[in-house]
């Protein structure tokens, strides 16, 4: 029996999500809160699998809620449940910890197919939420940016050339080179050439 903990200040939605949870043989509702604190404060009695959050809630927002019980118990699944459908707050939650992300006006049907799907593993959200979420990581280009000079000298250093060499390509000097290599790091946030030529690459930068 799979057990899950509603946090929902809309106490009759609260309520009628655990009258369609109660009714299947495979999962159950140990707890119902209408805030994070109390959630996180009886979390070792309640031993949830899944915690139903909602996102805007007195206190504590479910954000930062979703954030803390994945702290204090890791392999706690959360589906993010709010009527709220913007990028931001589906980055937030998703970035916080949550594993799905649903909206109020799901049918029981719905919620329930959705905790079986979230118990096998799968990742549910609604067709919207997902296309809006597709659609920011395409929109998203990488906030680094590096001056030319900084570019050849990492796509030079990514080739195998030594400093030597590439201060003779460039006609500059090796101090030159480690100046710029300096603030290459600070901006990747690395401390070492490799570390540096790889994130290079993967932001697509060289």
């Amino acid at each position: 029996m799979t057990r899950v903990t509603i946090i929902e200040d809309n106490i009759p939605l609260a309520e009628g999500f655990k009258e369609a949870i109660n009714k299947t043989e495979s999962f159950k509702v140990v707890s119902v809160y209408d805030n994070c604190e109390d959630a996180i404060k009886n979390i070792n009695d309640d031993i949830a699998d899944i915690f139903l959050m909602d996102i805007e809630l007195p206190g504590m927002n479910g954000v930062e809620g979703t954030l803390k019980i994945k702290k204090l118990t890791p392999k706690a699944i959360i589906l993010i449940v709010t009527v709220h459908e913007n990028s931001a707050i589906v980055f937030d939650a998703l970035c916080a910890g949550a594993t799905g992300y649903l909206t109020k006006n799901i049918t029981p049907e719905q919620l329930i197919n959705a905790l079986g799907e979230t118990a096998s593993g799968g990742a549910p959200m609604s067709i919207k939420i997902a296309k809006m979420v597709v659609s920011s990581f395409q929109k998203q280009p990488s906030e680094i940016t590096l001056s030319e000079r900084e570019k050849e000298v990492l796509t030079l250093l990514a080739e195998g050339n030594s400093y030597s060499v590439i201060a003779e390509k460039l006609f500059i000097s090796k101090n030159t080179i480690k100046f710029h290599l300096k603030n290459i790091y600070s901006k990747l946030q690395v401390n070492s050439n490799i570390l540096a030529i790889q994130k290079a690459n993967k932001e697509n930068l060289i």
